[in-house]
Protein backbone atom coordinates (compact mmCIF):
# COMPACT_ATOMS: atom_id res chain seq x y z
CA UNK A 1 0.00 0.00 0.00
CA UNK A 2 1.30 3.24 -0.45
CA UNK A 3 0.38 6.69 1.51
CA UNK A 4 -1.06 9.20 -2.11
CA UNK A 5 -2.02 12.51 -2.06
CA UNK A 6 -3.92 13.66 -5.01
CA UNK A 7 -4.64 17.53 -5.83
CA UNK A 8 -4.56 20.01 -8.20
CA UNK A 9 -3.79 23.98 -8.83
CA UNK A 10 -7.09 25.66 -9.34
CA UNK A 11 -7.61 28.37 -6.74
CA UNK A 12 -10.36 29.83 -6.98
CA UNK A 13 -9.03 32.89 -5.31
CA UNK A 14 -5.86 33.77 -7.78
CA UNK A 15 -8.90 34.26 -10.39
CA UNK A 16 -10.52 37.28 -9.50
CA UNK A 17 -13.91 37.02 -12.43
CA UNK A 18 -14.58 33.37 -10.85
CA UNK A 19 -14.33 34.49 -7.23
CA UNK A 20 -16.34 37.08 -7.83
CA UNK A 21 -18.79 34.54 -9.25
CA UNK A 22 -18.41 32.44 -6.48
CA UNK A 23 -19.88 29.55 -7.59
CA UNK A 24 -16.88 27.06 -6.76
CA UNK A 25 -16.91 23.00 -7.42
CA UNK A 26 -15.25 20.59 -6.26
CA UNK A 27 -12.74 18.70 -8.69
CA UNK A 28 -14.41 15.90 -9.77
CA UNK A 29 -12.12 14.05 -11.86
CA UNK A 30 -9.54 14.38 -9.20
CA UNK A 31 -12.11 12.72 -6.85
CA UNK A 32 -12.53 10.31 -9.81
CA UNK A 33 -8.67 9.07 -9.48
CA UNK A 34 -8.81 9.24 -6.12
CA UNK A 35 -11.34 6.63 -5.78
CA UNK A 36 -9.64 4.81 -8.16
CA UNK A 37 -6.53 4.57 -6.00
CA UNK A 38 -8.61 3.86 -3.18
CA UNK A 39 -9.98 1.10 -4.89
CA UNK A 40 -6.79 -0.10 -5.42
CA UNK A 41 -6.01 -0.21 -2.08
CA UNK A 42 -3.69 2.75 -1.59
CA UNK A 43 -4.17 5.47 1.45
CA UNK A 44 -5.57 8.00 -0.27
CA UNK A 45 -5.63 12.16 0.60
CA UNK A 46 -6.85 15.33 -1.10
CA UNK A 47 -5.21 18.21 -1.90
CA UNK A 48 -8.76 20.48 -2.49
CA UNK A 49 -7.23 24.26 -4.02
CA UNK A 50 -10.23 25.44 -5.33
CA UNK A 51 -11.04 26.98 -1.63
CA UNK A 52 -7.89 27.62 -0.17
CA UNK A 53 -6.40 30.76 0.49
CA UNK A 54 -3.23 30.14 -1.46
CA UNK A 55 -0.13 27.58 -2.45
CA UNK A 56 0.97 28.61 1.08
CA UNK A 57 -1.40 26.26 2.19
CA UNK A 58 0.00 23.31 0.40
CA UNK A 59 3.02 22.26 2.96
CA UNK A 60 1.48 22.26 5.81
CA UNK A 61 -1.40 19.84 3.77
CA UNK A 62 1.88 17.71 2.14
CA UNK A 63 3.34 17.60 5.83
CA UNK A 64 0.10 15.99 7.21
CA UNK A 65 -0.40 13.53 4.57
CA UNK A 66 3.33 12.42 4.50
CA UNK A 67 2.72 10.89 1.25
CA UNK A 68 4.89 8.47 -0.44
CA UNK A 69 3.33 9.77 -3.79
CA UNK A 70 1.72 13.02 -5.02
CA UNK A 71 -0.74 13.39 -8.04
CA UNK A 72 -1.52 16.50 -9.39
CA UNK A 73 -4.84 15.11 -11.29
CA UNK A 74 -6.39 18.66 -12.90
CA UNK A 75 -10.48 18.44 -13.37
CA UNK A 76 -10.91 18.12 -16.77
CA UNK A 77 -14.51 19.07 -16.45
CA UNK A 78 -13.55 22.66 -14.96
CA UNK A 79 -13.57 24.68 -18.32
CA UNK A 80 -11.26 26.76 -17.40
CA UNK A 81 -8.19 24.54 -16.58
CA UNK A 82 -8.55 23.93 -20.08
CA UNK A 83 -7.72 27.48 -20.85
CA UNK A 84 -4.19 26.76 -19.34
CA UNK A 85 -4.74 29.83 -17.22
CA UNK A 86 -1.00 30.87 -16.11
CA UNK A 87 -1.64 31.97 -12.77
CA UNK A 88 -2.51 28.54 -12.19
CA UNK A 89 0.06 26.88 -13.88
CA UNK A 90 2.66 29.12 -11.38
CA UNK A 91 0.86 27.53 -8.47
CA UNK A 92 1.05 23.85 -9.88
CA UNK A 93 4.91 24.44 -10.64
CA UNK A 94 5.63 26.09 -6.72
CA UNK A 95 3.06 22.95 -5.42
CA UNK A 96 5.36 20.26 -7.93
CA UNK A 97 8.66 22.44 -6.19
CA UNK A 98 7.24 21.92 -2.35
CA UNK A 99 6.52 18.13 -3.07
CA UNK A 100 9.78 17.12 -4.50
CA UNK A 101 11.47 18.89 -1.63
CA UNK A 102 9.43 16.49 0.76
CA UNK A 103 11.29 13.61 -0.96
CA UNK A 104 8.02 12.66 -3.12
CA UNK A 105 7.48 10.92 -6.67
CA UNK A 106 5.55 13.80 -8.15
CA UNK A 107 2.72 12.70 -11.26
CA UNK A 108 1.21 15.68 -13.30
CA UNK A 109 -1.87 15.00 -15.43
CA UNK A 110 -4.44 17.93 -17.31
CA UNK A 111 -4.89 19.58 -20.79
CA UNK A 112 -2.21 22.56 -19.46
CA UNK A 113 0.09 19.79 -18.84
CA UNK A 114 -0.40 17.38 -21.43
CA UNK A 115 0.29 20.51 -24.17
CA UNK A 116 3.66 21.65 -22.35
CA UNK A 117 4.40 18.95 -20.28
CA UNK A 118 8.17 20.79 -20.44
CA UNK A 119 7.22 23.29 -18.09
CA UNK A 120 5.96 20.96 -15.12
CA UNK A 121 8.96 18.78 -15.75
CA UNK A 122 11.26 21.81 -15.40
CA UNK A 123 9.40 22.42 -12.01
CA UNK A 124 10.45 18.98 -10.79
CA UNK A 125 7.85 16.50 -12.04
CA UNK A 126 8.50 13.06 -12.35
CA UNK A 127 6.48 12.56 -15.10
CA UNK A 128 2.98 14.11 -16.76
CA UNK A 129 0.84 11.86 -17.67
CA UNK A 130 -0.14 12.69 -21.57
CA UNK A 131 -4.37 13.31 -22.06
CA UNK A 132 -6.21 11.19 -19.37
CA UNK A 133 -3.61 9.17 -18.39
CA UNK A 134 -5.52 6.67 -16.30
CA UNK A 135 -2.86 3.87 -17.90
CA UNK A 136 0.00 5.16 -17.19
CA UNK A 137 -0.87 6.06 -14.08
CA UNK A 138 -1.99 3.13 -12.72
CA UNK A 139 1.11 0.68 -14.31
CA UNK A 140 3.48 4.13 -12.30
CA UNK A 141 1.57 3.57 -9.40
CA UNK A 142 2.02 -0.61 -9.46
CA UNK A 143 6.07 -0.50 -9.83
CA UNK A 144 6.35 2.13 -6.83
CA UNK A 145 3.70 -0.20 -4.51
CA UNK A 146 6.07 -3.49 -5.82
CA UNK A 147 9.54 -1.36 -5.63
CA UNK A 148 9.47 1.33 -3.49
CA UNK A 149 12.94 2.34 -3.56
CA UNK A 150 13.72 2.14 -7.12
CA UNK A 151 15.45 5.06 -8.61
CA UNK A 152 13.52 7.61 -10.86
CA UNK A 153 14.91 5.90 -14.56
CA UNK A 154 14.01 2.74 -13.42
CA UNK A 155 10.33 3.49 -12.23
CA UNK A 156 8.97 5.26 -15.51
CA UNK A 157 11.36 3.17 -18.12
CA UNK A 158 9.19 2.13 -20.60
CA UNK A 159 6.16 3.37 -19.71
CA UNK A 160 3.57 4.36 -22.69
CA UNK A 161 1.77 8.09 -22.51
CA UNK A 162 4.19 9.49 -20.24
CA UNK A 163 6.59 13.02 -20.63
CA UNK A 164 9.87 12.69 -18.76
CA UNK A 165 12.70 14.92 -18.37
CA UNK A 166 14.30 12.39 -20.70
CA UNK A 167 11.80 12.84 -22.97
CA UNK A 168 10.33 16.13 -22.55
CA UNK A 169 8.93 16.50 -25.61
CA UNK A 170 6.86 13.28 -25.93
CA UNK A 171 3.00 13.52 -27.18
CA UNK A 172 0.35 11.35 -28.05
CA UNK A 173 -3.05 10.75 -29.32
CA UNK A 174 -6.15 11.37 -27.20
CA UNK A 175 -7.34 8.32 -25.95
CA UNK A 176 -11.10 7.19 -25.63
CA UNK A 177 -12.18 7.57 -21.79
CA UNK A 178 -10.61 4.99 -19.39
CA UNK A 179 -13.80 3.00 -18.13
CA UNK A 180 -11.86 2.02 -15.35
CA UNK A 181 -12.25 6.17 -14.30
CA UNK A 182 -16.50 5.37 -13.09
CA UNK A 183 -18.41 5.13 -10.18
CA UNK A 184 -18.71 7.42 -7.46
CA UNK A 185 -15.80 9.89 -6.84
CA UNK A 186 -14.29 10.07 -3.23
CA UNK A 187 -17.13 12.99 -1.75
CA UNK A 188 -15.75 12.15 1.52
CA UNK A 189 -12.13 13.23 1.14
CA UNK A 190 -13.96 16.60 0.53
CA UNK A 191 -14.67 19.01 2.80
CA UNK A 192 -18.52 19.79 1.62
CA UNK A 193 -19.57 22.53 4.67
CA UNK A 194 -16.94 25.14 2.91
CA UNK A 195 -18.06 24.49 -0.50
CA UNK A 196 -21.78 24.94 1.01
CA UNK A 197 -20.99 28.16 3.43
CA UNK A 198 -20.02 30.15 0.04
CA UNK A 199 -22.59 28.93 -1.94
CA UNK A 200 -25.42 29.95 0.84
CA UNK A 201 -23.21 32.97 1.63
CA UNK A 202 -23.29 34.26 -1.98
CA UNK A 203 -26.22 32.50 -3.55
CA UNK A 204 -28.81 31.53 -0.98
CA UNK A 205 -28.46 27.65 -2.24
CA UNK A 206 -26.21 24.87 -2.29
CA UNK A 207 -25.16 23.51 -5.63
CA UNK A 208 -22.56 20.25 -6.13
CA UNK A 209 -21.14 18.61 -9.76
CA UNK A 210 -21.47 15.81 -11.51
CA UNK A 211 -20.84 14.42 -15.23
CA UNK A 212 -23.08 11.89 -17.43
CA UNK A 213 -20.07 11.44 -19.56
CA UNK A 214 -16.65 12.33 -20.52
CA UNK A 215 -15.52 13.82 -24.44
CA UNK A 216 -17.25 15.38 -27.15
CA UNK A 217 -17.52 13.91 -30.34
CA UNK A 218 -18.15 16.83 -32.28
CA UNK A 219 -15.73 19.10 -34.17
CA UNK A 220 -15.78 22.21 -33.46
CA UNK A 221 -12.27 23.99 -34.97
CA UNK A 222 -11.45 26.24 -31.76
CA UNK A 223 -12.85 23.25 -29.11
CA UNK A 224 -9.72 21.78 -26.71
CA UNK A 225 -9.48 18.04 -27.39
CA UNK A 226 -5.87 17.02 -25.68
CA UNK A 227 -7.44 14.66 -22.95
CA UNK A 228 -10.25 12.95 -25.25
CA UNK A 229 -9.56 13.75 -28.55
CA UNK A 230 -13.20 13.17 -29.92
CA UNK A 231 -14.29 10.35 -28.43
CA UNK A 232 -17.52 10.35 -25.86
CA UNK A 233 -18.54 7.93 -23.16
CA UNK A 234 -21.78 7.80 -21.52
CA UNK A 235 -22.82 6.21 -17.89
CA UNK A 236 -25.34 4.20 -17.73
CA UNK A 237 -28.62 5.70 -17.07
CA UNK A 238 -29.31 4.14 -14.13
CA UNK A 239 -25.88 4.16 -12.17
CA UNK A 240 -25.89 8.23 -12.50
CA UNK A 241 -29.63 8.31 -11.42
CA UNK A 242 -28.35 6.49 -8.42
CA UNK A 243 -25.43 9.14 -7.76
CA UNK A 244 -27.57 11.62 -8.00
CA UNK A 245 -29.95 9.87 -5.46
CA UNK A 246 -26.70 9.75 -3.68
CA UNK A 247 -25.64 13.14 -3.65
CA UNK A 248 -29.29 13.93 -2.56
CA UNK A 249 -29.55 12.12 0.16
CA UNK A 250 -25.88 12.08 1.63
CA UNK A 251 -24.94 16.16 1.10
CA UNK A 252 -28.65 17.54 0.26
CA UNK A 253 -27.96 19.93 -2.44
CA UNK A 254 -30.01 22.31 -3.72
CA UNK A 255 -29.03 22.03 -7.29
CA UNK A 256 -26.57 19.97 -9.41
CA UNK A 257 -24.25 21.42 -12.38
CA UNK A 258 -23.75 18.34 -14.70
CA UNK A 259 -20.17 19.26 -15.87
CA UNK A 260 -20.23 17.40 -19.55
CA UNK A 261 -19.34 18.86 -22.49
CA UNK A 262 -22.64 17.71 -23.92
CA UNK A 263 -25.61 16.57 -22.05
CA UNK A 264 -27.35 13.07 -22.40
CA UNK A 265 -26.76 13.11 -26.39
CA UNK A 266 -30.09 10.99 -26.77
CA UNK A 267 -33.40 11.53 -25.82
CA UNK A 268 -34.44 8.03 -25.16
CA UNK A 269 -31.42 7.90 -22.25
CA UNK A 270 -32.70 11.20 -20.54
CA UNK A 271 -35.92 9.62 -20.55
CA UNK A 272 -34.71 6.63 -18.82
CA UNK A 273 -32.43 9.04 -16.61
CA UNK A 274 -35.86 10.43 -15.84
CA UNK A 275 -37.56 7.23 -15.17
CA UNK A 276 -35.20 6.39 -12.54
CA UNK A 277 -34.76 9.37 -10.87
CA UNK A 278 -38.79 9.67 -10.60
CA UNK A 279 -38.47 5.36 -9.34
CA UNK A 280 -36.12 6.27 -6.23
CA UNK A 281 -37.26 10.31 -5.51
CA UNK A 282 -33.70 11.24 -6.29
CA UNK A 283 -34.35 14.58 -8.65
CA UNK A 284 -32.66 17.33 -7.59
CA UNK A 285 -32.45 20.65 -10.26
CA UNK A 286 -30.20 20.62 -12.31
CA UNK A 287 -28.14 22.56 -15.46
CA UNK A 288 -26.40 21.27 -18.44
CA UNK A 289 -24.67 22.04 -21.27
CA UNK A 290 -25.62 20.83 -24.97
CA UNK A 291 -26.17 22.44 -28.26
CA UNK A 292 -28.97 23.73 -30.28
CA UNK A 293 -29.39 20.25 -32.66
CA UNK A 294 -29.64 17.80 -30.18
CA UNK A 295 -32.59 20.12 -28.33
CA UNK A 296 -35.35 18.31 -29.89
CA UNK A 297 -39.25 18.27 -28.48
CA UNK A 298 -38.71 14.77 -27.57
CA UNK A 299 -35.64 16.21 -25.47
CA UNK A 300 -36.77 19.02 -24.12
CA UNK A 301 -39.44 17.20 -22.61
CA UNK A 302 -37.28 14.40 -21.42
CA UNK A 303 -34.99 17.21 -19.83
CA UNK A 304 -37.91 18.94 -18.31
CA UNK A 305 -39.24 15.49 -16.97
CA UNK A 306 -35.87 14.52 -15.49
CA UNK A 307 -35.56 18.31 -13.61
CA UNK A 308 -33.46 19.78 -15.66
CA UNK A 309 -33.51 24.06 -15.09
CA UNK A 310 -31.34 25.65 -17.15
CA UNK A 311 -29.37 24.23 -20.17
CA UNK A 312 -26.43 26.44 -21.78
CA UNK A 313 -26.70 25.84 -25.21
CA UNK A 314 -22.96 26.27 -27.58
CA UNK A 315 -24.75 29.76 -29.72
CA UNK A 316 -21.11 31.25 -30.48
CA UNK A 317 -22.26 33.48 -33.01
CA UNK A 318 -25.36 34.85 -34.81
CA UNK A 319 -23.70 34.76 -38.05
CA UNK A 320 -23.73 31.41 -39.77
CA UNK A 321 -20.83 32.85 -41.83
CA UNK A 322 -19.05 32.59 -38.25
CA UNK A 323 -20.71 29.08 -37.14
CA UNK A 324 -19.19 27.72 -40.40
CA UNK A 325 -16.14 28.89 -40.50
CA UNK A 326 -15.77 27.37 -36.51
CA UNK A 327 -17.06 24.22 -38.33
CA UNK A 328 -19.87 24.27 -35.56
CA UNK A 329 -22.10 22.05 -37.60
CA UNK A 330 -25.51 24.38 -36.20
CA UNK A 331 -27.54 26.95 -37.80
CA UNK A 332 -28.75 30.45 -36.62
CA UNK A 333 -32.29 29.18 -36.92
CA UNK A 334 -31.59 25.92 -34.66
CA UNK A 335 -30.56 28.50 -32.20
CA UNK A 336 -33.55 30.28 -31.61
CA UNK A 337 -35.85 27.37 -32.11
CA UNK A 338 -33.26 25.34 -29.24
CA UNK A 339 -34.34 28.20 -27.04
CA UNK A 340 -38.26 28.54 -27.91
CA UNK A 341 -38.66 24.99 -27.76
CA UNK A 342 -36.77 24.53 -24.37
CA UNK A 343 -38.28 27.74 -22.57
CA UNK A 344 -41.99 25.82 -23.38
CA UNK A 345 -40.84 23.25 -21.27
CA UNK A 346 -40.44 25.28 -18.42
CA UNK A 347 -35.80 25.41 -18.98
CA UNK A 348 -34.02 28.44 -18.92
CA UNK A 349 -31.42 28.86 -21.22
CA UNK A 350 -28.57 30.43 -21.34
CA UNK A 351 -26.14 30.77 -24.69
CA UNK A 352 -22.62 30.55 -25.13
CA UNK A 353 -21.19 33.73 -27.07
CA UNK A 354 -17.93 33.80 -28.79
CA UNK A 355 -16.37 37.16 -29.98
CA UNK A 356 -13.71 37.92 -32.52
CA UNK A 357 -13.05 34.89 -34.48
CA UNK A 358 -11.39 34.71 -37.58
CA UNK A 359 -13.02 36.64 -40.20
CA UNK A 360 -15.48 38.15 -38.13
CA UNK A 361 -16.36 41.46 -39.30
CA UNK A 362 -18.53 44.19 -37.67
CA UNK A 363 -21.59 43.08 -39.56
CA UNK A 364 -20.76 39.47 -37.90
CA UNK A 365 -21.11 41.43 -34.47
CA UNK A 366 -24.23 42.85 -35.06
CA UNK A 367 -25.64 39.79 -36.29
CA UNK A 368 -24.74 38.14 -33.28
CA UNK A 369 -26.65 41.27 -31.13
CA UNK A 370 -29.74 40.59 -33.64
CA UNK A 371 -29.52 36.75 -32.26
CA UNK A 372 -30.02 37.96 -28.63
CA UNK A 373 -32.93 39.99 -29.88
CA UNK A 374 -34.81 37.71 -31.34
CA UNK A 375 -33.38 34.31 -29.40
CA UNK A 376 -33.88 36.18 -26.05
CA UNK A 377 -31.89 33.62 -24.03
CA UNK A 378 -32.36 34.20 -19.83
CA UNK A 379 -28.43 34.46 -19.47
CA UNK A 380 -25.08 34.56 -21.65
CA UNK A 381 -21.64 33.90 -20.89
CA UNK A 382 -19.74 35.82 -23.45
CA UNK A 383 -15.57 35.16 -24.15
CA UNK A 384 -13.43 36.27 -26.88
CA UNK A 385 -11.82 33.65 -29.01
CA UNK A 386 -9.14 31.94 -26.94
CA UNK A 387 -6.62 29.71 -29.71
CA UNK A 388 -6.54 26.88 -27.23
CA UNK A 389 -3.53 24.22 -28.11
CA UNK A 390 -4.02 20.83 -30.52
CA UNK A 391 -6.64 22.81 -32.01
CA UNK A 392 -7.20 23.82 -35.63
CA UNK A 393 -7.67 27.31 -34.49
CA UNK A 394 -4.56 27.61 -32.61
CA UNK A 395 -2.65 26.02 -35.54
CA UNK A 396 -3.99 29.24 -38.05
CA UNK A 397 -3.25 31.85 -35.74
CA UNK A 398 -0.02 30.02 -34.12
CA UNK A 399 2.20 32.53 -36.09
CA UNK A 400 0.89 35.37 -34.29
CA UNK A 401 1.00 34.54 -31.11
CA UNK A 402 4.47 35.62 -30.20
CA UNK A 403 4.78 35.25 -26.53
CA UNK A 404 1.56 36.09 -25.44
CA UNK A 405 -0.41 32.42 -25.52
CA UNK A 406 -1.88 32.09 -22.32
CA UNK A 407 -4.80 34.46 -20.02
CA UNK A 408 -3.23 35.14 -16.34
CA UNK A 409 -7.14 34.67 -15.42
CA UNK A 410 -10.38 33.91 -16.88
CA UNK A 411 -11.16 37.88 -16.72
CA UNK A 412 -8.55 39.14 -18.98
CA UNK A 413 -10.31 38.83 -21.83
CA UNK A 414 -7.88 39.71 -24.18
CA UNK A 415 -6.96 38.78 -27.61
CA UNK A 416 -3.84 36.38 -28.47
CA UNK A 417 -3.78 37.09 -32.39
CA UNK A 418 -4.75 39.71 -34.53
CA UNK A 419 -8.50 39.47 -34.83
CA UNK A 420 -9.83 42.45 -36.51
CA UNK A 421 -10.35 44.24 -33.11
CA UNK A 422 -8.40 45.13 -30.24
CA UNK A 423 -9.15 44.02 -26.65
CA UNK A 424 -11.06 46.98 -25.47
CA UNK A 425 -13.65 46.85 -28.45
CA UNK A 426 -14.19 43.32 -27.91
CA UNK A 427 -14.84 44.15 -24.08
CA UNK A 428 -17.46 46.70 -24.64
CA UNK A 429 -19.24 44.34 -27.15
CA UNK A 430 -19.65 42.27 -24.15
CA UNK A 431 -20.83 44.92 -21.61
CA UNK A 432 -23.54 46.18 -24.41
CA UNK A 433 -24.78 42.63 -24.79
CA UNK A 434 -24.88 41.63 -21.66
CA UNK A 435 -27.23 45.25 -20.83
CA UNK A 436 -29.37 43.56 -23.80
CA UNK A 437 -30.08 40.21 -21.79
CA UNK A 438 -30.55 42.36 -18.66
CA UNK A 439 -33.03 44.87 -20.27
CA UNK A 440 -35.12 41.99 -22.46
CA UNK A 441 -35.02 40.04 -18.69
CA UNK A 442 -36.69 42.82 -16.79
CA UNK A 443 -40.18 41.83 -15.03
CA UNK A 444 -43.10 43.13 -16.87
CA UNK A 445 -43.74 45.26 -13.90
CA UNK A 446 -40.85 47.71 -14.49
CA UNK A 447 -41.97 51.48 -14.73
CA UNK A 448 -42.30 51.61 -18.94
CA UNK A 449 -40.95 55.24 -18.60
CA UNK A 450 -37.54 53.75 -17.53
CA UNK A 451 -37.42 51.06 -19.51
CA UNK A 452 -38.00 53.15 -22.64
CA UNK A 453 -34.78 55.27 -21.03
CA UNK A 454 -32.59 51.93 -20.50
CA UNK A 455 -33.60 50.51 -24.31
CA UNK A 456 -32.82 54.26 -25.91
CA UNK A 457 -29.60 54.51 -23.29
CA UNK A 458 -28.51 51.15 -25.02
CA UNK A 459 -29.28 52.00 -28.54
CA UNK A 460 -26.92 54.94 -28.45
CA UNK A 461 -24.52 53.20 -26.53
CA UNK A 462 -23.98 50.67 -30.00
CA UNK A 463 -24.21 53.60 -32.36
CA UNK A 464 -21.20 55.37 -30.48
CA UNK A 465 -18.99 52.12 -30.38
CA UNK A 466 -20.22 51.39 -33.90
CA UNK A 467 -19.18 55.22 -34.90
CA UNK A 468 -15.97 54.59 -33.22
CA UNK A 469 -14.73 51.03 -34.30
CA UNK A 470 -12.24 52.12 -36.63
CA UNK A 471 -10.07 53.62 -33.29
CA UNK A 472 -10.16 49.48 -32.72
CA UNK A 473 -9.21 47.83 -35.55
CA UNK A 474 -6.08 45.38 -35.31
CA UNK A 475 -3.72 45.86 -37.92
CA UNK A 476 -4.98 42.85 -39.30
CA UNK A 477 -8.87 44.13 -39.92
CA UNK A 478 -10.06 45.16 -43.68
CA UNK A 479 -9.71 48.79 -43.44
CA UNK A 480 -12.42 49.71 -45.94
CA UNK A 481 -15.12 51.83 -44.72
CA UNK A 482 -17.96 51.38 -46.68
CA UNK A 483 -18.32 48.19 -44.91
CA UNK A 484 -19.59 50.09 -41.48
CA UNK A 485 -21.57 52.76 -43.64
CA UNK A 486 -23.50 49.63 -45.11
CA UNK A 487 -23.78 48.49 -41.62
CA UNK A 488 -25.31 51.52 -40.18
CA UNK A 489 -27.68 52.23 -43.25
CA UNK A 490 -29.04 48.58 -42.75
Amino acid sequence: MLKIQVGHSYFLRYDPKQWERGKPYPPLATLHVAALLRRAGHEVSLFDAMLADGVEDYPAALRAAAPDLVVFYEDNFNFLTKMCLSRMREAACGMIAAARAHGCRVIVAGSDASDHPEAFLAAGAHAVLLGEGIQALTQLVSRLQRDPASDAAQWLSGVDGIATAASPHARADAQAPDPRLSGLPAWDLVDIERYRRLWRERHGHFSLNMAASRGCPFRCSWCAKPIWGNHYKRADAQALAAEMTHLKRSYAPDHIWMADDIFGFHAEWVEEFADRLAAADGPVPFTIQTRADLASERMAAALARAGCAEAWIGAESGSQQVLDRMNKGTDVASLIAARERLGRHGVRVGFFIQLGYLGETLQDLLATRELIARARPDDIGVSVAYPLPGTSFFREVESQLGGKTHWRDSGELAMMFRGAYDSAFYRQVRDLLHAQVELQCAPASAADGETQRRRAQLESAWQALIAREGEHRSEAADGDGRRIAAVLQG
